[in-house]
């Protein structure tokens, strides 16, 4: 089944020829039963929901992006940038439930869906904002323990979000041990150039974790310096954290440490 967010009386097959081919402009909604997918064309998924376990991290690339637990604990207050269809509001929602989770996103359209994903009713912890993200971050007046930035388009990475000065201004919204994460989509070039502006705003204060099978690379900015040192700490606590939020802690963090020292030992030949 296809949803897209048309009045009725609309021509169904006008729409259905925008759709496929890629010339239609709103986020529209595929269900197949089993799952529901938010889409902007045909040629990538933006967000993914089983009917069945709404708030279950469907795509890999959101389960991990949740490994900023291995460095945080369980933040007070957490900043997402991007909205989608909603699959990390939920999770951080529902499974920390100390922590205040404000939701920015720039497209009305995507945020008129959120009925449809399940997305919880505002509240005094939950929020979404229609605004843009670098303007929002730039006005804050108070410092958030996580940012997370999962605004990818059609394009790739959100424009808006894609600088240095940016990355510069959200560390410094962070809190003492704060942690910047961001979904980097895109091909081979753009990913390495958007983690040149990465290594320039966090002066090389990163950690990564590829997602498999996939182009998606997450990175992890520090706003002090990157926990390298205490790997046996936080593999330590993987199991504890797996236990609670049913996410493959373990793994996330064999991975994260094994790329830093790949990384290093690049950089030592270099």
């Amino acid at each position: 089944m296809l949803r897209l967010l048309e009045p009725p009386g609309s021509c169904r097959e006008t729409l259905r020829e925008q759709v496929y081919s890629g010339s239609y402009d709103k986020p529209f909604v595929v269900d197949t039963g089993t799952r529901r997918f938010l889409h902007f064309d045909f040629a990538a998924v933006q967000s993914a929901m089983e009917l069945s376990n709404p708030g279950r991290l469907t795509l890999a690339y959101t389960r991990k992006m949740m490994a900023f637990l291995l460095f945080t604990g369980a933040p007070d207050r957490i900043l997402l940038l991007g909205l989608g269809g909603g699959s990390l509001a939920k999770f951080c929602y529902a499974n920390l439930p100390a922590a205040s989770v404000t939701v920015v996103e720039s497209n009305r359209d995507v945020i008129a869906l959120r009925d449809v994903f399940s997305i919880p009713a505002d509240d005094e912890r939950f929020r979404v904002v229609n605004a843009d993200g670098a303007a929002y971050i730039s006005e804050l007046t108070q410092s958030k323990d996580v940012i997370v930035a999962d605004a990818c388009d059609r394009s790739g990475l959100a424009a808006e979000i894609d600088s240095v000065d940016f990355y510069r201004k959200a560390r410094g919204h962070l809190s003492p041990g704060g942690l910047f994460v961001i979904n980097l989509c895109g091909d081979r070039l753009s990913v390495a150039a958007h983690l040149a502006k990465l290594r320039d705003a966090f002066e090389g204060e990163l950690l990564s974790l590829q997602v498999q099978n996939d182009s998606n690379l997450i990175v992890f900015g520090f706003r002090e310096r990157r926990p390298d040192l205490y790997w046996e700490r936080i593999e330590s606590s993987a199991p504890d954290l797996k236990r609670r939020y049913r996410l493959d802690f373990p793994r996330y963090a064999r991975r994260i440490a094994q790329d830093s020292k790949l990384r290093e030992a690049r950089i030592t030949r270099q």
